[in-house]
């Protein structure tokens, strides 16, 4: 029968770590009746018990690699024909309703999965050789040697976290080998102990993405490749809907118990017009308003364990009355609270304690604008006073040329350079932009080798 599968789609190989741990593995009628039948005698798992001899059931292998029982696995072909009439009876009804979401993490709940945390250090994340997300995982570009470079310099000098951008063309061109490459990434951020918050939409910059080749940076100009996720004619397209779901939902759920992950931020700057610079639908903020909550009730239906969030970026956050209606939903929905900021150091204490009365854990998932008063030497002490984590825009230079100040849009840095950088911490080379500021961020975090890869 059509109805009678598993959630996920059967053509994604997803990490079999992330499998193996998933409520959804099994069709849910199958998960509801073998739960309730008793082991088989002669089960080889029972002290003193003996394995069957006779031919392996063609089921067997099905069943070692999705264990449902909470002890042991069972011998299918003992199971009494009466429970596998049951599920098929059963199947209809159950498939036809959707899987409940979780419910938002409670205050306890966040603070508790806080409390095992280290303070999270890190930096927004993009290879020097990727001008985009898209060019950071699509096969022809994605470079592990790149990454496993780049997060060793950032596990040199005690970051733990990075956070990382997807895009949604990536699972429609190819979902098999985003996930893929996606678990190749998260497989060396672990062997430097860097535990990645992934980002799944974002309003910023071009709002036009292509997939295939990304064209070269513009010269003298910040960020001239970023793309956003959904494009503006997704966003604006109602029958485009099911296949944002099915990116969050399948993207989730591959990864739902994955502890190499540290949280899901689900939306980036969501009611972000770019100052009307490129070609973005006029009621953006109201298309957001109305899809970020589905958004997060997409990704809660896959039961991550990891937490959820989505980053207030501007306005009041002071007095709920005061709040856009964006605001209203990031802060409403979030597990764990984010923010961004890059002022002064007296903006960003009143960022935080503004926050506060939401008895939440409070990260700060952007900061660090050098021209703008945000540096290392004044937020990150400050970070640590607070016990809020601290991920500031840019690792090391590259394609992005986010060392180059917003301004650069207005005036092209060409033919002279920014008298200081606005992001990034190591230069293209790997040597530190400003030395003193490497041996900050070792002194506060108490980690790091000391030395450079």
């Amino acid at each position: 029968m059509p109805c009678l599968r598993t959630v996920r789609n059967p053509a994604i190989d997803v990490p079999s770590s992330a499998l193996q741990s998933s409520d959804n593995s099994i069709p849910l009628a199958f998960r509801i009746v073998l739960s309730s039948v008793p082991l088989a005698r002669g089960d080889p798992s029972r002290p003193g018990g003996a394995e069957k001899k006779g031919p392996p059931s063609r089921f067997m292998g099905f069943f070692q690699k999705y264990p449902y029982h909470p002890s042991s696995i069972m011998t299918p072909m003992r199971i009494p024909a009466i429970f596998l009439a049951l599920a098929i009876l059963a199947a209809p009804a159950l498939c036809a309703q959707p899987v409940a979401p979780s419910a938002r993490w409670t205050e306890e709940t966040a603070n508790a999965w806080y409390a095992r945390q280290p303070w999270l250090v890190g930096a927004n994340y993009v290879p020097s050789d990727a001008i985009n997300e898209l060019e950071m995982f699509q096969a022809a570009t994605f470079n592990p040697a790149i990454n496993d470079r780049e997060l060793g310099l950032a596990e040199a000098i005690g970051m733990n976290t990075m956070r990382v951008f997807l895009q949604d063309q990536l699972w429609k061109q190819d979902p098999k080998g985003f996930v893929s490459r996606l678990d190749a990434f998260l497989a060396i951020a672990s062997r430097h102990h860097i535990r990645p918050i992934l980002v799944l939409f974002d309003s910023c910059w071009e709002s036009n993405p292509h997939l295939g080749p990304q064209h070269p940076p513009i010269p003298g100009i910040h960020n001239s490749g970023w793309v956003q996720s959904p494009g503006a004619a997704e966003l604006s397209d109602p029958s485009y809907e099911p296949q944002l779901r099915e990116y969050v939902v399948g993207i989730v759920s591959a990864f739902a118990k994955d502890d190499r992950i540290l949280a899901w931020d689900i939306w980036n700057e969501p009611d972000n017009t770019n100052d009307h610079r490129f070609d973005e639908p006029k009621n953006k903020p109201e298309l957001v308003a109305a899809l970020l909550p589905k958004a997060f009730q997409w990704a809660r239906s896959a039961h991550p364990t990891q937490p959820l969030t989505s980053g207030v970026w501007h306005g009041d956050w002071s007095d709920p009355a005061r709040e856009n209606p964006v605001t209203k939903i990031q802060l409403a929905e979030s597990d764990i609270i984010t923010f961004h900021n890059y002022g002064w150091p007296e903006e960003f204490e009143a960022r935080v304690r503004s926050l506060q009365p939401l008895h939440r854990p409070i990260l700060c998932t952007e900061y660090m604008a050098r021209g703008s008063g945000s540096t290392f030497d004044t937020i990150l002490p400050l970070a640590k006073q607070l016990h809020v984590a601290a991920i500031n825009w840019g690792l090391v230079a590259g394609k992005t040329q986010t060392y180059l100040p917003w301004d650069s849009w207005q005036h092209p840095y060409v033919l002279s350079q920014p008298t200081i950088w606005f992001h990034e911490v190591f230069r293209h080379d790997g040597t530190p932009y400003r030395q003193r500021e490497v041996d900050l961020i070792r002194q506060l975090t108490e980690r790091g080798t000391g030395s450079q890869p």
